[in-house]
């Protein structure tokens, strides 16, 4: 993997946390809104904690489809559980939320479970398909 694929990983898994941290920062400044009143959605929106939230959710949205274009889910999806670790960080230490022991456990079992996932390869190899060229598919493998 080359750093490009690292960078790409990487924001998958500082981009979300960081996302949900802001818009849940400022959701909490905003209050309860009810999907009964679209409005209210609208407003949300204009609260710049929400926006930034929001960007920073698309950078990763961004970054996950990078990822998903030369990579398999099951290797992208457990090698981004960083951001497990990073959220709840940033839950206790910045949100000043309760992070059970439980809920700590949790995210180390998972984590670890990265080492698993990433020693594998990261795309598996497919058969072709009727549309696609023998050149597609070594280009996609050798990506």
């Amino acid at each position: 993997m080359n750093l490009r694929k690292y960078l790409v990983l990487l924001g998958v898994s500082i981009f979300a946390p960081m996302g949900d941290s802001l818009l849940s920062y400022g959701m909490k400044q905003v209050g309860n809104i009810s999907l009964h009143h679209p409005s209210q959605l609208f407003f949300a929106i204009t609260n710049p904690w929400v926006g930034l939230g929001i960007a920073l959710l698309l950078g990763f949205f961004a970054s996950y489809m990078t990822a998903l274009s030369w990579a398999d889910l099951t290797y992208v999806l457990p090698a981004s559980s960083l951001g497990y670790v990073l959220l709840a960080l940033i839950a206790r230490f910045v949100l000043h939320e309760q992070v059970s022991l439980t809920r700590w456990l949790g995210i180390a079992l998972v984590s670890s479970g990265v080492g698993f996932v990433t020693s594998g390869p990261e795309l598996t190899k497919r058969r072709r398909s009727k549309h696609q060229h023998p050149e597609q598919i070594h280009a996609e493998v050798s990506r």
